[in-house]
C-alpha cells in the first residue's frame, strides 16, 4: 500500500508539473505596431564595376528601361541608361548573355549618369520564372529554433517573384518572413560545373500553419509540405537591384543579410554562415531531380533535370538565418497538445493534436505578421525591399 501511495503522489506530482509547464502558451515576440508610414530611405553601398554590374529597372513592358547603378543614396538610385545597348524586349539577362561583362562596363565607364529615380519606383529588375529551389534550415541558429535536427534539405517553391515594394497578401495562416539570398541562373546552368550566374535577394514568405499541417515529423527533410506553406501569389518579394558578379564566391563573401518587421531588427547574418554553399545547394538540388511533392495544387518536382540541368531564370534560395518569428513547438505547447489529446479521450494523433495548439496559440498571441506590418530587407551591394502586409 505504501508502495501504490508513493507511487499515486508521484504521478500526481508530474501531472501538477505538467499542468504548471502548459499553464501558459509558448512565448512569440510581438513586433512594434503600428508600423512605421514613411517610406524606406536607405543609403545601400554599390559594388564597383570592377566587382560586379549593377541592374535595376524601370516601368514593365514595352516602355521598361534598364539602367547599371552607380550610386544608392538616401532612397535614391543613379545610374546609366542601357536602352542604346539593348534590343526591343531584352532584360539584363538577356543584354548580359548577348554583350557580356566587359562591353557593358565599357559603355558604363564612357557614359555620364543619367537616370535618377526614387528606389520606391522600381520595378522587378529582371523576368523570372516561378518554380524555384530553396534550402531550409541552412543556417545552424535557425534549424536549432525550428527545431530540425535533420537538415539542410531541398524543396520546390512555387511563386511568381514579385517587385520589390510589392504587398505581401493577409493570410489565414501563421504569416511569417524570410529573409534569403538567390542565386539566379543566367543561362541553362549544369550543376556539376558549380555556381554561376547573377544574385539577387528575397522574402521567403510563409505561411508556418500550412507547412506544420503538411510536414512529415517523422521525416522532415523529406520537404513534404514545405512547397504548400511556402508557395502562393505574394509570397515571394525580390530585390529591387540585380548583381552579376565578375567573381561570385569573392563577392559573396562579405555579404551580411539585414531583416526588420516596422522598424524592429529580427535578422541580421554574414551570408557564409550557412551550411551548405552555393555549390553545395545545386549538387542537393540535382539529388532531388525527379522527386515530386504533393500540395494543394497537385504535384511538383524541383526545376532540375535529370541530367543535373538548371533552366534560366530560375532562382536558388540559400536559405535564412536565425530570427523567424517561428520558434518549433516548446515544452509549453507540447503539454497543451497533449492535454488537448487527452481531453478528445485520445482519439486521432497526438502531433497532430500538437501540431494544432502550436498554430492556435501562435495565432492569438499575434505575433506573426499581421496586416499593415512592414517587412523591410537590406544588403550592401544587392539592394532593399520594403513588403507591406494587406
Amino acid at each position: 500500500m505504501r508502495i501504490l501511495s508513493f507511487l499515486g503522489l508521484g504521478l500526481l506530482l508530474v501531472l501538477a508539473v505538467m499542468a504548471l509547464i502548459g499553464s501558459r502558451p509558448q512565448a512569440v515576440r510581438v513586433p512594434p505596431r503600428p508600423a512605421p508610414l514613411a517610406p524606406l530611405q536607405a543609403t545601400i553601398a554599390i559594388a564597383p564595376l570592377d566587382q560586379a554590374l549593377t541592374f535595376a529597372r524601370l516601368g514593365e513592358g514595352a516602355a521598361a528601361k534598364t539602367f547599371v547603378v552607380s550610386r544608392y543614396q538616401d532612397g535614391v538610385v543613379t545610374g546609366v541608361d542601357l536602352s542604346p545597348l539593348m534590343k526591343s524586349g531584352e532584360d539584363s539577362i538577356a543584354a548580359y548573355n548577348r554583350l557580356g561583362y566587359e562591353p557593358i562596363v565599357a559603355f558604363v565607364t564612357a557614359a555620364k549618369a543619367n537616370v535618377i529615380q526614387e528606389a520606391a519606383t522600381l520595378a522587378l529588375p529582371v523576368d523570372l520564372r516561378a518554380v524555384h529551389a530553396a534550402a531550409a534550415t541552412n543556417y545552424p541558429e535557425h534549424a536549432d529554433e525550428a527545431k530540425v535536427k535533420d537538415g539542410p534539405f531541398i524543396f520546390a517553391k512555387i511563386a511568381q517573384p514579385t517587385s520589390a515594394r510589392a504587398d505581401i497578401p493577409t493570410s489565414k495562416g501563421l504569416l511569417d518572413y524570410e529573409v534569403e539570398l538567390c542565386l539566379v541562373t543566367l543561362s541553362a546552368l549544369l550543376v556539376s560545373g558549380g555556381a554561376n550566374g547573377g544574385l539577387i535577394l528575397c522574402n521567403d514568405v510563409t505561411d508556418r500553419a500550412a507547412l506544420l499541417r503538411g510536414a512529415d515529423m517523422d521525416d522532415v527533410a523529406s520537404g513534404k509540405g514545405f512547397t504548400d506553406g511556402k508557395s502562393g501569389i505574394g509570397f515571394l518579394p525580390v530585390g529591387d537591384l540585380f548583381v552579376v558578379p565578375r567573381d561570385l564566391k569573392a563577392f559573396v563573401e562579405p555579404l551580411e543579410l539585414r531583416l526588420s518587421v516596422n522598424g524592429e531588427e529580427r535578422q541580421r547574418s554574414r551570408v557564409t554562415k550557412w551550411i551548405w554553399d552555393l555549390d553545395r545547394l545545386l549538387l542537393e538540388t540535382a539529388k532531388r531531380a525527379g522527386v515530386s511533392w504533393s500540395w494543394r495544387e497537385g504535384t511538383t518536382q524541383l526545376p532540375v533535370s535529370r541530367e543535373g540541368v538548371l533552366p534560366d531564370r530560375t532562382l536558388v534560395l540559400a536559405g535564412t538565418p536565425a530570427g523567424t518569428v517561428f520558434k518549433g513547438p516548446g515544452p509549453a505547447t507540447i503539454v497543451r497538445g497533449g492535454f488537448d489529446w487527452l481531453a478528445g479521450f485520445g482519439r486521432g494523433d497526438i502531433v497532430k493534436a500538437v501540431i494544432e495548439r502550436t498554430i492556435t496559440d501562435d495565432s492569438a498571441s499575434r505575433g506573426y505578421l499581421q496586416q499593415g506590418d512592414v517587412v523591410t530587407i537590406q544588403a550592401d551591394k544587392l539592394g532593399t525591399l520594403e513588403n507591406r502586409v494587406r
